[in-house]
């Protein structure tokens, strides 16, 4: 069980916030979904000598079902990568907000896992509408408003440091 800091849900993104950053997340997923396709696209015309015919596709179950799946895959590497190693989204970097564990550290690997596939969870948007969303609050992170919770960490930090001596 973590620590779970006060600090962390003083500075929690709004519930505002936090729809802006799913909605330009969902947005920037399709634009990477459309320009990989596109790219695969050109790849195959350049390769084969023959264009794709989209109304086949859309005719073919099995591709469709393959395109899903890619899209499911797309949106997991998108949260987990961004999440994991930046602790933001390209959304989250616009909306200046930041996850964090609920104990004020860099979520783990098994807390950005977790967080990513309890978004397939169905209704999970909608859990936003109480406290937290779900995602949130099973993984055991936060999303908070980075600027005024770094500026009072680093404010706590130096009131802790007053009268230590600074050996040079």
């Amino acid at each position: 069980m973590r620590k779970y800091l006060t600090i962390v849900d003083k500075h929690k993104a709004s519930s505002g916030i936090r729809f802006i950053n799913y909605v330009l997340d969902r947005i920037f997923i399709q634009i990477i979904f459309y320009m990989t396709f596109f790219m695969l696209g050109m790849l195959y015309t350049i390769i084969y000598g023959e264009v794709i015919d989209g109304k086949a596709i859309d005719n073919d179950q099995v591709a469709t079902f393959y395109i899903f799946v890619f899209y499911l895959v797309l949106s997991f590497l998108y949260f987990f990568f961004m999440e994991y190693y930046l602790g933001r989204t390209l959304a989250k970097y616009i909306t200046g907000t930041e996850v964090v564990s609920i104990d004020g550290a860099k979520p783990d690997i098994q807390q950005i896992i977790s967080r990513t596939f309890i978004r397939a969870v169905p209704f999970n948007s909608l859990s936003f509408l109480g406290q937290n969303g779900w995602h949130d609050s099973w993984s055991e992170t936060k999303v908070i408003n980075r600027k005024n919770y770094h500026t009072e960490k680093q404010a706590k930090s130096e009131i802790d440091d007053l009268g230590r001596k600074e050996i040079l």
